[in-house]
């Protein structure tokens, strides 16, 4: 289960990785959206590191599909030439 007390305390890539199990076990639960916005923020901190990336144009949107379930959507733009 996930320890809320030491989620904001780790290594970014840890922090991502764990909200991102986190959106991922929400698939039919709903996902609140400060939890969107935060996934967001760390995939924004984790991208500019990279300059071959567009980190200020990444996009996170919960959307349903067909089949009425919540998909995550992720944009992440390269910067171009």
């Amino acid at each position: 289960m996930l320890n809320l007390g030491s989620f904001f305390r780790r290594k970014s890539k840890d922090v991502a990785k764990q909200r991102l199990m986190l959106v991922l076990s929400y698939e039919r639960q709903g996902l609140p959206p400060s939890m969107v916005e935060k996934l967001k923020e760390d995939l924004i901190s984790l991208f500019s590191k990279y300059p071959q990336f567009d980190a200020k144009g990444i996009d996170v949107v919960v959307r349903r599909n067909e089949e009425d379930r919540e998909e995550l959507w992720i944009s992440i733009p390269f910067k171009s030439s």
